[in-house]
């Protein structure tokens, strides 16, 4: 009997987990598609950057390695980009850590739409939320014509680009802090008044060394996002307060000179590597599954929390929402002076039918490299813990963090490396989407990869028991249960999609033109009719955005979800 239970065990183990060479095929595919279209492009950068390469694209001699360093303008850019990106930091994480505090600690009426709300930069276009800051500071805006005639021009400010990076970054930081606060022990903090501490001691005492590596981690995020911006700092940096990565598409798109552009770029990995290494360090710290019990939120009482949660609900509005209102009330004025001709005309509608066609492709290939995945290192790590391996197994580690390497390495890098290992392939439509689902995979991998980690292993093995194989337990058992988390990997994946920016003006044909490639070109002409005109197209391409998110990830409302990003 003993041997009969060991051997149907045994057979059930088979059936619930692939064989060696289907785990390994489940994984492998993603790191192929990441190591064809990611990191051979960058290895390739790389080598022409340290001029271990000779390429005959280039032109002349090579570039010096110090050259960013020795020439002023590029040095004037790199500091710039550090700059930017520093004081974005400070500004979220001041701004931030109030708003998560009474988010995380008072009830109130919207609590739950606010966090909600705090998704909407995550899914708006980059160029969307460019536009969106002009339609309220630019020269026309709602707040900064009034300013214009009183003087005040913030186009030549850094206003712009900090208040475009606040948009996308400030909720990034709410939401970790509130995640954050909510790991603080309240025995500690009660044993802490207890002792006589006042709130304000405890908290510097007591919740913010709990917080600090959440918030620190947090900020390489915003860090990380700010100094390899593209749509943001191309729109509203403007000559003087372009980045280094508009830096480098000029110096690709306009200059030709390859060889500069190389070597900037290998300064940019190397800096972005050096933040993408204290993230690991910080996200590794923070990986302990320990989860005290959290301080209850209450009612705000007194006068001082009811301004509190006034304030925080002005702030987000001011910060989070104001730019994409003020986008609709432009546009609604442009289409009732005459501007809704231009959804009817021939390029809108070209720009419409490429951007819904090339995100539908890139969706499903997305979405099958972010199931192959998650399901590749769930495989992984269940094969550990049936080997008696505390922990991870050291493949499924490795490929949980290759999922993050696209969110390292910037868009525009991506795509200066596609075309000088590619060259040949550079007007192709294949390559095009390649580049769009290797920016939009992690977000379904990430998404399935957590879910999968939540369910229990006895599912898949009474399924097993009565005699499903391995295919049907996935079908019937497996992707019913974690459902929610794809849709959401996909909502953002397709948001993405829609928004893609960067890669399209590197490796797309002038027949391939989307809707954000047509808002830039709208803006590059003169005329308040063509600024008109891209106000409607902002607003459609944001639409779309919001439309497809709602609908691929359904009725599902988890108020933990993250971008990024």
């Amino acid at each position: 009997m003993a041997a009969a239970l060991d051997a149907r065990g045994a057979e059930v183990s088979q059936t619930v987990h692939p064989t060696p060479a289907g785990r390994w095929l489940l994984a492998g595919l993603p790191l192929v598609f990441l190591g064809v279209v990611l990191v051979a492009p960058v290895l390739r950068l790389l080598a022409e950057g340290l001029g271990l390469a000779g390429d005959p694209l280039l032109t002349g001699e090579a570039a010096s390695w110090w050259l960013p360093w020795q020439d002023a303008h590029l040095r004037w850019r790199l500091g710039w980009s550090l700059t930017q990106a520093a004081v974005t930091s400070v500004l979220a994480l001041l701004l931030g850590l109030p708003l998560a505090w009474v988010l995380a600690r008072l009830e109130f009426a919207g609590r739950a739409l606010t966090l909600r709300l705090l998704m909407l930069p995550f899914v708006v276009p980059t160029l969307v939320a460019a536009l969106g800051v002009l339609a309220l500071w630019g020269p026309r805006g709602w707040l900064g014509e009034p300013l214009l005639r009183a003087g005040i021009d913030l186009s030549e400010t850094p206003w712009l680009l900090l208040y475009g990076n606040l948009f996308f970054n400030l909720c990034l930081v709410v939401r970790a802090g509130v995640e954050a606060l909510e790991q603080v022990s309240a025995q500690q903090v009660a044993a802490a008044r207890s002792l006589g501490a006042s709130p304000w001691r405890a908290f510097w005492r007591v919740e913010w060394p709990a917080i600090g590596p959440w918030l620190a981690s947090a900020l390489c995020l915003v860090f990380l996002y700010c100094f390899a911006g593209f749509g943001l700092a191309l729109v509203l940096g403007g000559q003087r307060y372009a980045t280094v990565e508009v830096e480098l598409y000029t110096l690709v798109a306009h200059e030709l000179a390859l060889g500069q552009a190389s070597v900037l770029a290998v300064w940019s990995l190397l800096l972005t590597a050096l933040v993408a290494m204290a993230y690991a360090v910080l996200q590794r710290r923070l990986a302990a599954p320990v989860r005290p019990q959290p301080l209850p939120r209450r009612r705000p009482a007194g006068v001082r929390e009811r301004l509190a949660v006034l304030l925080c609900l002005g702030v987000l509005l001011l910060v989070c929402v104001a730019p994409l209102l003020a986008i609709v009330g432009q546009a609604a004025l442009a289409l009732a002076g005459g501007a809704a001709a231009v959804l009817l005309e021939a390029e809108a509608l070209q720009a419409l039918g490429n951007t819904l066609r090339f995100t539908g492709l890139a969706l499903v290939l997305a979405t099958a490299l972010g199931l192959a995945h998650a399901l590749g290192v769930h495989a992984l790590d269940r094969q550990a813990v049936r080997q008696g391996r505390s922990g991870q197994g050291a493949g499924a580690l490795l490929w949980r963090a290759a999922v993050y390497l696209p969110f390292i390495v910037s868009p525009v890098t991506v795509a200066f490396g596609l075309l000088l290992l590619y060259p040949g392939w550079t007007a192709s439509l294949g390559l095009l989407l390649a580049a769009y689902a290797l920016l939009a995979y992690p977000f379904v991998a990430q998404a399935l990869a957590a879910a999968l980690d939540r369910l229990p292993a006895s599912y898949a093995q009474a399924a097993a028991t009565l005699g499903a194989r391995p295919g049907r337990v996935l079908w019937r058992v497996t992707l019913p249960l974690v459902a929610p988390a794809l849709r959401r990997g996909m909502a953002f994946a397709a948001a993405t999609a829609l928004g893609e920016f960067a890669v399209t003006l590197f490796l797309s044909r002038p027949e391939w033109t989307t809707l954000t490639t047509l808002i830039y070109q709208r803006l590059g002409r003169p005329g308040e009719a063509n600024l008109d005109a891209a106000m409607v197209l902002a607003c459609l391409l944001m639409a779309l955005a919001l439309l497809a998110f709602v609908l691929i990830e359904g009725p599902d409302r988890n108020a933990a979800d993250r971008r990024h990003a």
